[in-house]
This record gives structure tokens, sequence and C-alpha cells, in this order.
């Protein structure tokens, strides 16, 4: 899947080229580019949810040249930040939620291919994926990088773009189902890999505060000669 994936990025690498040129050209922001490919990505989740899948598949195909324009144009300005980065990754995730949500509803509402089985699985993917993206940024987050697991975003797309364009819903929507399951199952299995990876890569670390000495705790000042338990002297003043 990676050396596919590797070989579709080259090919769209030499396709955008004359559209980076533009966008340089323009000092077109690659924050406004992230959203307007989000704006798109959400429309291919509608039209998902309305059950032209393969046209889907077209326009999702098509917007994920905006994953590739915006990281493009921002290194040859020299406007790559890390509020940039931040906003990337969050819509990213708005991206995976809409397409995703489109297919959980057109499992749900679809007068011919409803079916609850493949709601729920959706639905599964739809946590899976989130689980995905959640794990590598915790484990920024701890200084490891857990890019690893056979199915990242970039596979997650093609998968969900490709063979819905040219298949639509084909075998009476088995092509579709199929790719649902593949999808839901491979997001849960990534999420484990990660888990799995940072769990090595931590094992036998110490802890926060581990191997830190602890200074002995001073001890507690001696009561009063005439204090007692807590509450007594409250009691003494009371009756005197």
């Amino acid at each position: 899947m990676k050396r596919v994936w590797e070989s579709i990025q080259r090919g769209y690498l030499r396709v955008i080229e004359p559209v980076a040129d533009f966008l340089v050209r323009r000092r077109v922001s690659p924050n406004t580019i992230t959203t307007v490919g989000t704006v798109c990505t959400v429309s291919a989740g509608v039209i998902f949810a309305t059950g032209h899948i393969s046209l889907g598949g077209w326009v999702l195909g098509l917007t994920a040249l905006f994953d590739v324009l915006d990281g493009t144009v921002a290194r040859r300005t020299g406007r790559s930040t890390t509020f940039g980065a931040f906003y990337d990754s969050t819509l990213d995730r708005v991206a995976d939620g809409a397409v995703l949500a489109g297919l959980a509803v057109f499992y749900a509402t679809s007068p011919a291919h409803k079916s609850v089985p493949l709601l729920v699985v959706t639905l599964a993917g739809i946590i899976g994926t989130f689980l995905v993206s959640y794990t590598r940024a915790r484990a920024d987050s701890l200084g490891i990088d857990a890019k690893v697991g056979v199915m990242q975003r970039p596979e997650r797309v093609t998968l969900l773009s490709a063979p819905q364009a040219f298949f639509g819903l084909a075998l009476h929507g088995w092509v579709l189902a199929t790719i649902v399951v593949v999808l839901a199952a491979t997001a849960w299995l990534t999420a484990v890999q990660r888990i799995l990876f940072v769990h090595r890569a931590t094992s036998g670390a110490p802890g926060p505060g581990a191997g830190q000495d602890s200074a002995p705790s001073a001890p507690a000042p001696p009561l009063p000669p005439e204090a007692g338990p807590p509450g007594v002297a409250a009691s003494h003043a009371l009756l005197r």
C-alpha cells in the first residue's frame, strides 16, 4: 500500500506542479488552501450521504490534491508555521469525520442499501480513524514519532476515493461494503500498532518523578501540651 501511495503521490506532484506555481506567484496562503480543501472534502461526504458514491469518490480524489498543495506552497513561500501545521491537522480530522459520516448516513437512509451492520462498522471506522490520529498526537507530545501502522491517512484517503470513483455501488454495493470493513479493521489495527509501538518505546522508561531523590519529610511538630484530638480544644472553649 505504501508503494502504491508513493506512486500516486508522485503522479499528483507532476499534475499539481503548474497549479502550485500559480498559487505561489499569487501568494495564496497555505491556510486558505487547507480550508478550501476541507470544504471540498466535506462536500464529498455529503455526496456519499446522498448515495452518489462514484461521484463522491471522484470529488474526494480530486480534493486530495489540496493535501499536497498546501504543504508545497507553504514550503516554497517560506510560510510554514506551527499554527499552520496545527490548523492542517485539525481540519484533516474534520474531513475524515465528514467522509465517514456521509457513508454512515448512506447506510442508515439508503432504500436499497440500508444496513444496520454496515452502519455499525462505519461508526467503528470513525472511532478507529480518530484513534489513529490521537495515538500519534499523544505520542508526539511524549517525544515519540509513532508514524507506524498499515493504514495512515494517505492510504485511507486513497482507499476511500479510488475504488468508489471507479466502481461506485458495483456488485450490489459489495465493493463499497468491503472497503468500509477493510477501512474500519485496519484503522483499529493501526491504532493498536501505535499503542504497542509506544509501549515498546517507553518500556523501562522512568515515569514522571521517577528516579528523583525524595527528601525525607520533616517530622510533624509536637502538639501543644493541652491540645488533644481535633475538636477537643473547641469543645473546651465552649464549656468555659
